[in-house]
This record gives structure tokens, C-alpha cells and sequence, in this order.
């Protein structure tokens, strides 16, 4: 029945075209698009009149007067009333403070949410400021903002043209969002889907398919992919343990960028690919297992930030490494109680067969450390519920050893736009997954919890290692959308790692 069911779901296969306005840049306005227009109180940009003509601005102050915008942040207006030749006017509010980086990316998702549902085939956005690193993260977060997940909805209208952000230095403005911001929103884009796709389309072969179709053609990459044979060649029972359940074989895909000097260490990102996670023996309660099919989120964040990486040529090594596996229950499922030998020789008590993420990663960033050894090891994964618990939807929890790596990290997070808060890592966690019958259980009596998950994954790392450990567990799907964050999927870790690496390229 299972080979029966895997050969109907294998042709119900899709993905997102991500169709969406195309964001650019230009030096001029045309009437026949719509216009949105940045506002700090109710009165337009002081140079609007130079685009639009003096008479038309005139006519747009009184009809922004009547609407009773008051320019607030985040504010949105719409004007259908024939006050200029533009068909649709659109006000966004940027409020009175100074704008930061985020902030205007902020507008940006905001402009594209606007732009998004526009029927005209170009929508102009004016703002105020022709500071070009202003314009290009307003256009950046236009991008990320827009995003829908929408491949299985059969009555979407498809959503064509572009969004133009007005700006006197539109040439390079292009050529640097081409460069610097297209490739990097792409990969935002790609992780929203992979973490979307439900459990009987995205398994551990399809996940690696889509990378490479992601991966395709960018420069000075290399992709290997580690199978179950390959796997028990090395020893990697942890993962193989985890997949032992499912008809869906466990898989590491590896994805190399050279893109600095021969000579260089590697960074290296290590992700947690489970593509659906039930517990496995210990069954997750119903009300909360559909949302596990994003729990490879980890694997989508490593694969995305290298894409975006190599595409933009980089001048750094670095290393992806996707741990993927389907953690089911069924006749042939590890138990708690087993014990499986990991591929450092280390023997782990199975405790909780849903503790399963921190074993994948067990066996990932050992591989990791032998092949590469890296100048900089980060393991991404939505590891534990207790992380965004003490986080909630705002941080990603950062547990590391070294306070220079923790700074370095934080500082990328800021940079990015998206988060970190360092938690402890303290030695009695160590104590905490010691086992009596075997090296280490994979989790303490109680539930999984943030540190002692982090502690784990900690053991398997050599003390000549430079490493950190990323739990986005509380940041990977959002309740509440964000200007530019869609209800759903996040793609949190992609911007972060992305910026991490060019930090590392100039430093």
C-alpha cells in the first residue's frame, strides 16, 4: 500500500512561481501606472511637482486633505477619486522619526502588500529621500512583502508587472539590487515555499530536487547528496535512526561555494531538514503536529543563504549542509530506550523519539568538522517549543561558547533585520544529557528543552571547532503578519546568514 501510495503523491508535485511584481527602479513617472506615495505628515514629497507637474500637485493636496491622512507609520490610504491622471493613488504613512534601515524596508513590504493588489502594470512609488541605500532596502522589502504562498489555491488571479521606486540614480540603483538584493529575496522567497509545501509533496528527495533546481547555475558550486547506503558507510546511525520510520529515505545534501581563496577554511551552515516531523513513537499531540512540515526550516534557511551567496559571487567559502529526514511512526521506528551510535563513534540513549532534530544535527556537523574544518560552524534548526517560549516570535535563540562568535552573530542579526538573543549554555546542561547505559541520552526526563537540546548538539563539537547554534523554533512561523513577514512561513535565518557571510568576506 505505501509504494502504491508514494507513486500517486510523486506526480502531485509543485511550486510556487512566485508571482509577484518585479521590483526595479526608474527616473521618471508615466501617468498610466498607479503611485504610491511616501507621506512623513499630509503634505506630498516637496519634490513631487517635478514629476507629476505643479497643476497636479495641487489638485493631490486637496484630495489628500479631504482623506484626512495623517502620515502616521504604517498608515495606508487609498484615493480612487480622479484627483490626477494616475487611476489609483495610494498614501503610506512613514511617520516623523528618522528612518533606519529596517525602517524603510518596513515601507517597502508595505508598498508591495499595496502594489501587490493594484490593477495597473506598473505601480510608481515616490518617497521623500534619494539616499540610494534607503531606495534599495525600500525595494528589498518590497520584494520579501508581497510574498504569498498560493500554489494550491485554484481561483488566485495571477499577479504580473512591476513596482518602481522613483529615484535619480536609478542605473545604479538597478545594477546594485541586481548584484546585491535580487538573488538574496529569491532565497527569502524559495525557504517561504520549501517551509509551505505540505508533508506528502516536500520529502527528503524533493527537498533535494527544488535545491538544485534553486542552485542551478550560480557559479563555483558544488553539490554532493550523502544516501542511506553512503550514510551507513560512515556511521551515521543518528539520522538514519530518525528516518528509520518512513518510506521516504533519509538524505544529507551537501552544497560547497568557492568563492575565496583555495587556502581559506570554510563557513560553514549545518540545517535541520526533518520535512515532517510527528514525534515519531512519541507522538506529538494532533492540535500540534500540521504545523511540523515546516520543521525542515532549518535545512531551506542553509540551502537559501548560500544560493544567495554564491549568485551574488561572494568573496568567502562556504559550506551547506541540509541533514533531511521524515520522522514517522511505524513497525520498523526507532524507540525510546534504543540506543544509536553516531557517526563520531558516540552512543546516544533515545529518550524521546521527538527530541530527533538535535540527532540529525549530531551526525551533520561531525561530517562538518571532519571534511572541513571550518572557520566558523553554525547549526540552524527549529530544535525546541521551550526556545519560543522564552522568546516568543522576536529573537532567535543563540547559544554559543564565545563571546566573539555571539557578537559576531548578533551584529549580522541587526543588521539583517532579523534577530538573535544569546541563552546560556552552561556546563550542568552537559550533566543533564548524560546517560546511564550509553554516552548521552538525546534528551533530559522532562521535556526537550532550548539549553540541554543546544548542549547536545555541543557534545559532538571538537574543541578546535568554532561554533554556534541557532534555535529559530519561535521565529520560522508567524501568527501575525509583519510588513515584510507573511502570516506563515518566515524564512527566518536566510537574511542572517547571508549577512554573516559577507561580514566574514570583508573581515
Amino acid at each position: 500500500m505505501k509504494a502504491v501510495l508514494y507513486s500517486i503523491l510523486v506526480f502531485f508535485v509543485t511550486s510556487s512561481a512566485w508571482a509577484q511584481r518585479e521590483v526595479t527602479f526608474t527616473d521618471t513617472v508615466k501617468p498610466e501606472g498607479a503611485l504610491i506615495i511616501a507621506m512623513r505628515d499630509n503634505n506630498p514629497p516637496q519634490f513631487l511637482d517635478a514629476l507629476i507637474g505643479n497643476d497636479e500637485l495641487l489638485r493631490l493636496q486637496r484630495a489628500i486633505e479631504a482623506s484626512n491622512f495623517e502620515g502616521n507609520a504604517g498608515q495606508i490610504a487609498t484615493i480612487y477619486n480622479g484627483a490626477i491622471d494616475f487611476g489609483e493613488i495610494h498614501l503610506i504613512g512613514l511617520g516623523d522619526d528618522l528612518m533606519k534601515k529596517r525602517d524603510w524596508e518596513d515601507f517597502g513590504g508595505y508598498a508591495g502588500k499595496t502594489a501587490r493588489t493594484s490593477k495597473s502594470d506598473t505601480v510608481f512609488v515616490i518617497t521623500d529621500s534619494d539616499d540610494i541605500a534607503s531606495i534599495l532596502s525600500a525595494g528589498f522589502g518590497a520584494a520579501i512583502g508581497q510574498y504569498s504562498f498560493d500554489s494550491y489555491k485554484s481561483d488566485t488571479s495571477p499577479v504580473s508587472g512591476t513596482i518602481a521606486f522613483v529615484t535619480q540614480n536609478s542605473s545604479t540603483a538597478i545594477a546594485t539590487y541586481e548584484d546585491r538584493y535580487r538573488h538574496l529575496a529569491e532565497s527569502v522567497r524559495w525557504a517561504r515555499d520549501m517551509q509551505s509545501e505540505p508533508g506528502n509533496i516536500l520529502y527528503p528527495e524533493e527537498f533535494v530536487r527544488r535545491a538544485r533546481e534553486l542552485i542551478d547555475r550560480a557559479p563555483n558550486v558544488s553539490i554532493d547528496v550523502l544516501n542511506v547506503r553512503n550514510m551507513e558507510q560512515l556511521g551515521m546511525g543518528a539520522i538514519l535512526g530518525v528516518g528509520q520510520g518512513s518510506t521516504r529515505p533519509p538524505q544529507i545534501m551537501i552544497i560547497r561555494y568557492s568563492g575565496g581563496r583555495p587556502d581559506e577554511a570554510p563557513l560553514v551552515y549545518a540545517g535541520k531538514g526533518i520535512t515532517f516531523d510527528t514525534g515519531g513513537i512519541s507522538l506529538k499531540p494532533k492540535a500540534g503536529m500540521w504545523p511540523m512540515k515546516a520543521d525542515m526550516t532549518g535545512a531551506a534557511v542553509v540551502v537559501g543563504a548560500i544560493s544567495s551567496i554564491a549568485k551574488s559571487r561572494e568573496p568567502v567559502n562556504v559550506v551547506a549542509i541540509a541533514a533531511l529526514a521524515e520522522n514517522m511512526p511505524d513497525g520498523g521506528a526507532q524507540r525510546p530506550g534504543d540506543v544509536v551510535r553516531t557517526m563520531s563513534g558516540k552512543t546516544v540513549e533515545i529518550m524521546s523519539t521527538d527530541a530527533e532534530g538535535r540527532l540529525v544535527l549530531s551526525d551533520a556537523v561531525w561530517y562538518a568538522q571532519e571534511r572541513y574544518n571550518p572557520e566558523l560552524l553554525v547549526d540552524v534548526a527549529t530544535l525546541t517549543g521551550s526556545v519560543g517560549g522564552a522568546l516568543s516570535d522576536e529573537y532567535g535563540g543563540l547559544f554559543t561558547r564565545d563571546d566573539k562568535i555571539a557578537d559576531k552573530l548578533i551584529n549580522a542579526g541587526e543588521l539583517s533585520g532579523e534577530d538573535l538573543w544569546r541563552l546560556p549554555l552552561h556546563p550542568n546542561h552537559d550533566k543533564q544529557i548524560v546517560s546511564v547505559i550509553a554516552d548521552l541520552k538525546n534528551a533530559d526526563t522532562g521535556a526537550p528543552g532550548a539549553s540541554t537540546g543546544a548542549a547536545f548538539i555541543g557534545s559532538f563539537i571538537t574543541a578546535e571547532t568554532p561554533w554556534a547554534h541557532l534555535d529559530i523554533a519561535g521565529v520560522d512561523w508567524r501568527t501575525d503578519p509583519l510588513p515584510t513577514v507573511p502570516a506563515g512561513a518566515s524564512g527566518f535565518g536566510v537574511r542572517l546568514l547571508d549577512q554573516l557571510a559577507r561580514d566574514m568576506a570583508v573581515n
